[in-house]
Parts: C-alpha cells; structure tokens; sequence
C-alpha cells in the first residue's frame, strides 16, 4: 500500500518503523520544528528525524487545509493515511482524499478516554487495563468505527512513561496487521458505544499540586501520571516548591495529612488515609536527589523534620 504517515513525538515512531517494512511510505507529516529547552533551541519533532533517517520525503504544514497543501498531499497519491498523534485535526476533505481512508491509532480502549491524554487518565482513574485501537477516522473527536483492540493491564508500578513505552509498541503491532486486514478487504469498522465515552483533556499545569487530602492510592495515581509533565509538587510552609519525581505506595503506615516526616528510615508524605514514601525529590532549579540526599540537604541548611505542608494554590 502506499501510505502517508502523520505522526510527531516519540510515542509514533515504532508505528513508522513497522510500516516502513512492509509498505510504501511515499511521504511523512509531522508538526513543524519547535523551540525546546532553556536555550530555546530550535528542534525538529523525533518522527521526522526518523523519517529523515529512513529516507522518507518530510512535510511539516503548519496547517492541512489551505488549497495548495490539501493537493501536495493529493500529489503523493496515498492509498491510506496513518495518523498517530499527530497534532493537527483532519477535515472531510483530507479524511475522504485515499482509498482506505485515514486510520488512527489511539492509545486506549475505545470509547473509554477519547483525547489528547489517554494514558495518563486511565491511571489517574486507576483502570485495570488500557490498550491500543485502531479505527476509521471521522471529523469527531477519535469517535470513528473501531477497526482491532489490543489490551494490556495496568499495574499499580505503572507510570505514564512506562506505560507510553508498552502501547508505542503495541500500537506499531497492530496497525500491521490492521492495514494487512484492510487492503484484503476483511476488516469492517465497529461503531462505537456512545452511552460509554469518557474524555481525557490535555493535561493542565494547575494539575501539578499534590492532592495529599485524598487517599494515599489516589495520590500515588498522581505522581505515577503526571510525571514528567506537569509533575507532583508538594508546597512547604515556607513557599518552596518540591517536586516528588518517584513515590512507593504505603497504604498501611498512618501519618497526618499534609506532614513530610521521617520514620524508620523512610521519608513519608500522609495523606487523609495511608502514607506515600517519597523516593526521589526535586527542588526548583535543582537536580533530582533521592530521599536521603534530600534530608541531608534540608537539614544541613538548618531545616528540621517533621514539616507541615501548605494546602495546594
């Protein structure tokens, strides 16, 4: 088949490299280059460095629709057009342009988490399992006809890293055998069941601030989702701001809500029902320390423990 490939991080590029063997892929879009880091360096999306790498032309619009890159895409004749987070929503007229259509790979399991954070809601939510599907797309939000499911469970270690490394993979797994399916003409669309939509909105900043008047499990969710972005911050009393990088769930070791403490050689952080102990910390503009390098930091600055914690902004 001759496919176009629409992707941009990292999370679509195992997807890029199954296809590339077994396909035609005659062009590859992906967002425009962007400034990163401190130095605002500007940096060019991990697909298309991919792309560039496999020999595939490379196309960055800032946008599908104007007249003249709706026909450059025409121009590479696409039997099918694979999008995996891409970036950029897709009109009528470019869904409808190849033979298959377009074909999107989402990393949950339809209609639970339609949206932009798939993976770190399933966990915030504590589910049991998550998964790939594949599916037809259509102008709605990811609300085309299914095409396969894969599922994997969720384990109480998992994190959105870890858990974004398994389904990349297991994405690229199934839009193999989804396109082999499609171009034998032996796979139909499933509707989705609309009565179970849940959304999973883009991630916010303001959602950083630990929770620590939940449950110690509703926490660990947290911390366990929402690293690297935007993180977990704890506030102390004196304004500072300090990132828990890595947590251990310790739901049947009781300290008050809101206190950091030591105790038996941990460094505890309560909540309104259990403890997390805090692994690995961070302090703004500092480097990541484990618990112990950062007691003895705290301390050797003339800062003592146990510490009352401030209530989120």
């Amino acid at each position: 088949m001759r496919v176009v490939f629409m992707g941009t991080p990292q999370f679509s590029v195992p997807a890029l490299e199954a296809i590339a063997i077994g396909h035609e892929v005659v062009a590859v879009y992906a967002q425009p280059d962007r400034p990163v880091g401190r130095g605002l360096k500007l940096t060019p999306p991990a697909v298309k460095i991919k792309a560039l790498e496999l020999g595939f032309p490379v196309e960055q619009p800032l946008k599908l629709t104007p007249p003249e890159e709706v026909a450059k895409l025409a121009s590479y004749r696409p039997d099918v057009i694979v999008v995996v987070a891409y970036g950029q929503i897709l009109r009528t007229h470019v869904l409808n342009l190849p033979k298959w259509g377009c074909v999107n790979i989402h990393a949950s399991l339809l209609p639970r988490w339609r949206g932009a954070a798939p993976i770190q809601w399933s966990i915030l939510a504590g589910d049991a399992a998550t998964g790939i599907t594949t599916m037809k797309m259509v102008e709605g939000l990811d609300a085309g006809g299914m095409y396969e499911v894969a599922e994997t469970p969720i384990a109480i270690t998992d994190t959105s890293v870890s858990l974004h490394d398994r389904l990349s993979k297991m994405g690229a797994e199934l839009i193999v055998q989804t396109l082999a399916k499609l171009e034998s003409g032996n796979l139909i669309a499933t509707p989705q069941n609309e009565s179970l939509v849940t959304l999973a909105p883009k991630l916010t900043k303001e959602m950083q601030f630990l929770d620590w008047g939940q449950t110690s499990v509703i926490v660990d969710r947290q911390i366990r989702a929402l690293n690297p972005w935007p993180g977990t911050v704890i506030v102390l009393e004196n304004g500072a701001k300090i990132k828990i990088k890595r947590a251990r769930l310790r739901e049947n070791i009781t300290t008050d809500a809101g206190l950091l403490t030591e105790r038996a050689g941990m460094l505890l952080l309560g909540t309104a029902h259990g403890s997390l102990e805090c692994l690995e910390l961070q302090e703004e503009g500092g480097k990541v320390h484990s618990a112990a390098e950062f007691v003895r930091g705290f301390k050797g600055r003339g800062q003592s423990l146990p510490i009352r914690l401030k209530s989120a902004p």
